[in-house]
């Protein structure tokens, strides 16, 4: 599943700026994730390291282009991750 091309929908965005998070880092873990995890039908979640915090990005994938609907970065690295 190719997701580097999502498009960021306006409600991401705005949590990305509200939350200081750069475009560039998304567009990075959306390229190159450390884990795809399903969600729900037609819903995943892209997660990569951000420094020590863990960089949440939900895409739905039942479009095209997969669209991403928000963006948050956590310390609960354990918590959401699969794999150490």
């Amino acid at each position: 599943m190719d997701l580097a091309g999502a498009i960021l929908t306006g409600h991401a965005i705005l949590q990305m700026n509200k939350r200081d998070i750069d475009p560039q880092r998304v567009r990075s873990v959306l390229a190159n994730p450390d884990e795809v995890n399903d969600v729900r039908p037609g819903r995943v979640v892209v997660q990569g390291m951000d420094g020590k915090r863990l960089l949440r990005v939900f895409v739905d994938v039942d479009r095209e282009p997969p669209a991403v609907v928000t963006v948050y970065r956590t310390s609960k690295v354990d918590k959401y991750r699969r794999k150490p």
